[in-house]
């Protein structure tokens, strides 16, 4: 089947645009000029271009610039993307002109298509749908209102979530001690809970360090228009929009104090994807802590049995692997690379804007994504469900030399050196050859120590 074709025209001329299509010339441009990667911004994106398209036609009804009739079929084909209708029409590559200029355009035109059939009169793209705006400040605006959103649908939630999952697994563990480790070598012993509760603690900071972002994020840029003047923009319309938009999303955004800062500068993007590092780094660690404490189950730690959720090995029968923390980790490794691109694509603003910002959006929206989503999923496949060996534990345990450290302020630390080198080579419980090598008693060695005691920090006597 021949695939049918309309012939579009916009100020550079006409072009030829499937028949089906409800872009028109410009999108097309960019699908021709930029076949790059496959990659299209994704789907939360390009609703909240439409939001803004949304709303910017109702400020601009209100300020009775736009045509009512014109103005509400913007909104209800607005609307249409929003709830994630015709998501099919918003091809253009991310690796496109660096102000998303072509996004902008894709998401006017698809909007003024389908405007058009719902008014019955002719809506335009730039005249009518892009009103007051340009991609300068559509652009950096929804790369923020996106990133905002995103973070408070799923990464602080799964974030959350996960803070809770480890806290409420630290108090059922609180019970068992264990070998500390330093180093990767034997250390004082520690309680399970407090191994967890640093754990919580790190996603708890992340949590905070999100929202001490966020106040800069709701900055936005709408209404600087081309260059931060706002031009072709009525005075009122930036104040206007943010409360609208406000309202209908429940975010406390507002114009920020400069529009020229917002169309210049990322620095918010960059702030926040560096704050989505730390937290990477934090998963990171949770991830290589719960496979060495997993590792085995013979050969290893094996202080700890994560659930069983898939084979392991095509040639290897009954191997199972920790793949949860695989995934974290791996999910953890993106971020900390998305965060580079992020850092690099910052330094893009060259005078008045920055010619990096479809990479920014696709960046910091696909962080936020599997962050939160790998949180979610370490809560409760791996956090929530792991089983400790307290068998291996204790064993290690009562093995452990390191705990005539506990004896320094009374035997000296040469004497109390010797004595764990001694216990170590006769593979002997530390309290036997401390009994024989110093002055104190059985009893008072095995109250000194103490392995849970010990945990408790202080002076021992």
């Amino acid at each position: 089947m021949t695939k049918q074709y309309r012939t579009e025209k916009d100020s550079m001329g006409e072009l030829q645009v499937p028949a089906e299509a409800l872009y028109a010339a410009q999108t097309q441009r960019a699908i021709n000029n930029f076949p790059i990667s496959g990659l299209a911004l994704p789907p939360a994106f390009i609703k909240t271009v439409a939001l803004i398209k949304k709303n910017a036609a109702k400020v601009n009804m209100d300020l009775g610039v736009l045509d009512q009739q014109k103005g509400e079929a913007i909104v209800s084909a607005a609307q249409q993307i929003i709830e994630g209708q015709h998501q099919d029409q918003f091809p253009v590559d991310v690796f496109q002109t660096g102000s998303g200029t072509s996004t902008n355009m894709n998401v006017n035109e698809v909007l003024a298509h389908i405007a058009t059939e719902i008014a019955g009169v002719n809506v335009g793209a730039n005249d009518h749908v892009n009103m007051g705006q340009s991609s300068n400040d559509v652009i950096p605006t929804a790369i923020h209102i996106s990133a905002a959103l995103e973070c408070q649908k799923t990464l602080l939630p799964g974030l959350n979530h996960l803070a809770a999952a480890i806290e409420k697994k630290a108090a059922t563990v609180d019970n068992i001690t264990k070998t500390g480790r330093t180093h990767l070598m034997d250390a004082m012993p520690i309680r399970m809970s407090q191994e967890l509760g640093a754990w919580a603690l790190q996603i708890r900071n992340g949590v905070d360090r999100i929202n001490a972002s966020l106040t800069r994020v709701y900055k936005l840029a709408l209404g600087g228009t081309a260059v931060g003047t706002g031009i072709n923009a009525d005075p009122l319309f930036a104040e206007k929009f943010s409360q609208v938009l406000s309202a209908e999303t429940g975010l406390p955004f507002q114009p920020n104090d400069s529009f020229f800062e917002s169309l210049s500068a990322q620095d918010a993007m960059v702030e926040l994807s560096g704050q989505m590092k730390v937290i990477a780094v934090s998963l990171m660690k949770i991830a290589n802590d719960l496979r060495w404490m997993n590792s085995g189950p013979l050969a290893g730690l094996g202080e700890i049995e994560l659930r069983a959720l898939q084979p392991g090995s095509s040639i290897m029968p009954g191997k199972v692997n920790p793949v949860i923390p695989e995934a974290t980790a791996m999910v953890a490794a993106q971020v900390i690379g998305n965060d580079a691109a992020i850092t690099i694509a910052g330094q893009a603003g060259t005078f008045q804007l920055n010619v990096m910002l479809p990479v920014i959006a696709y960046n910091i929206l696909q962080s936020i994504d599997i962050l939160g989503n790998v949180s979610a999923v370490l809560a409760d496949k791996a956090i929530a469900t792991f089983e400790v060996r307290e068998d291996n534990l204790q064993q290690a345990l009562s093995k452990n030399p390191i705990l005539v450290t506990a004896l320094n302020p009374i035997i000296g630390y040469e004497l109390a050196a010797k004595v764990a080198k001694a216990a170590y080579k006769q593979g002997r419980p530390i309290v036997d050859v401390a009994e024989e090598m110093t002055n104190l008693t059985r009893a008072e060695l095995e109250k000194l120590l103490e392995p849970r005691h010990l945990t408790k920090g202080g002076i021992s006597q």
